[in-house]
């Protein structure tokens, strides 16, 4: 067997490479426009007596394995290590900003410390300040291991470009690819790694065909720090981080899943998947009638927020949510949750309706100080249907509170654990769908993500 799944195709990954590999072209114009920001960008440094702060491009860009058509570009601009960091935020920005001025459109954002996003010439550019700090291990901020990512890369990734273009259009296609916080799954940087340390495409995956929760790479044999993340892979640029601490458990399973099916059915579709049709409404029925389950979805307007801030507290609520329902007896099987312009969080449960009797044990009936404080409790109770004595304690059949799942969430959802943008954004309104009145959110991309999780 194992023989058999270490022949892939080599026609197979020549065509994937004919898609995904920039032409020289492709190539020229990005490094173009590169250097006309980087030498823009040092021109303003100079105009502002600034001394010791420099331009690089760094990223999949500078190191030879971006996907064609991924119009990326990272430009750190680099401040001498002694900087002050209110002095690097001050100047940083009024670099990046002035160098905005030639774009089509910019915005700023912030992660540690501010930074620009920008389009220019059809390109999406991220003026980064930095300091540019002696060792990985001496960071300031995050971003400042990036040049040394850069560097590491650069170094040893010669010759394995293809197999990690490969690698990185086949985590796109199965749905595993980026590290931010919407999807939880391998970074670019992740990728080239694995790709060093097997030292191909091919011997990635069939590796992968027996990876676990608790794989462990130290390619620098720097030894581990204690990490509880699914997978460790020790950043050989600083050995006190793990690249691997954003994938989650589904994504890593997801893509050993994935791996060994294509190593036993090579299949272009792997890499190219076919483009998933959004669900009508006849299917939406169809569906939630053989499934025979009842269907609840809170839809609420997506904060104004950044998606690395943003997410969490939409998962937040996702987890949140099920256990006010479960509180009050209402059984979910599954939940999901989805973002565009608006937010969702779907929820199946056996039963979206419980009787109106909630039978609630009470202490043995030979405690007699309880006894006596929980019979005088319920004795002359108007929410009670009934009391009597089973198996030695005493039982009542109370009023149940909440009898339907629309009314509990529409009274009590404030009282989850919501995250302060999510919480704010449904003080302004949500709705609470039921069955096939999910059918009234007609957004595509929710039909897609529908299909998928129905």
């Amino acid at each position: 067997m194992k023989e058999k799944m270490t022949e892939i195709p080599e026609n197979l990954k020549k065509s994937v490479l004919v898609k995904i590999k920039p032409t020289p072209y492709e190539q020229k114009c990005l490094f173009n426009v590169a250097d006309y920001l980087i030498k823009r960008t040092s021109s303003i440094a100079s105009e502002l007596n600034l001394t010791g702060v420099s331009a690089r491009l760094v990223g999949s860009a500078a190191r030879g394995t971006w996907l064609s058509g991924t119009h990326d570009l990272d430009i750190f601009i680099l401040f001498p290590e002694d900087t002050d960091p209110e002095y690097l935020e001050y100047y940083g920005l009024k670099i990046a900003r002035k160098v905005a001025e030639e774009s089509d459109i910019w915005q700023e954002q912030y992660a540690e410390h501010p930074y620009i996003s920008l389009k220019f010439k059809g390109y999406d550019v991220d003026l980064v300040p930095c300091f540019r700090v002696s060792y990985a291990s001496n960071i300031k901020s995050a971003v400042d291991r990036t040049p040394f990512h850069n560097e590491f890369i650069k170094e040893n990734i010669k010759g394995l470009e293809d197999d990690v273009l490969l690698l990185k259009q086949f985590m796109h296609g199965i749905g595993v690819y980026g590290s931010e916080l919407k999807t939880r799954g391998f970074s670019g940087y992740f990728a080239e790694l694995l790709v060093i340390y097997f030292g191909s495409f091919d011997n990635l995956l069939i590796s992968a065909c027996d990876w676990y929760p608790g794989m462990t790479i130290d390619m620098m044999g720097h030894g581990t720090l204690n990490h509880e993340e699914p997978f460790i892979m020790i950043d050989p640029t600083d050995p006190r981080r793990n690249v691997a601490a954003a994938l989650s458990v589904d994504k890593l399973a997801e893509f050993v899943d994935k791996s060994r099916s294509f190593l036993e059915h090579h299949s272009k579709d792997f890499f190219f998947p076919k483009p998933v049709i959004p669900l009508t409404d006849s299917e939406i029925k169809n569906r939630l009638k053989l499934r025979n389950s009842s269907m609840v979805a809170i839809v609420f307007e997506t904060p104004d927020v950044v998606e690395d801030v943003f997410y969490p507290q939409l998962y937040k609520m996702e987890n949140s949510v099920p256990s006010l329902l479960e509180n009050h007896d209402f059984s979910v099987s599954n939940t999901g949750s989805w973002a565009g312009n608006y937010s969702v969080i779907l929820m199946e449960l056996l039963n979206s309706t419980l009787p109106n009797v909630k039978k609630h044990q009470g202490p043995p009936v030979w405690i007699h100080k309880h006894a006596d404080k929980f019979k005088a409790k319920y004795k002359d109770s108007g929410n009670i249907f009934s009391m009597y004595i089973e198996n030695g304690s005493y039982i009542v059949e109370k009023v149940r509170k909440y009898t339907d799942v629309k009314t509990l969430i529409e009274s009590k959802l404030l009282t989850c654990s919501l995250g302060k943008h999510t919480l704010k954004s449904i003080k302004k309104g949500f709705e609470v769908l039921e069955d096939d009145e999910i059918c009234r959110v007609k957004d595509p991309e929710f039909r897609i993500y529908l299909r998928k999780w129905l």
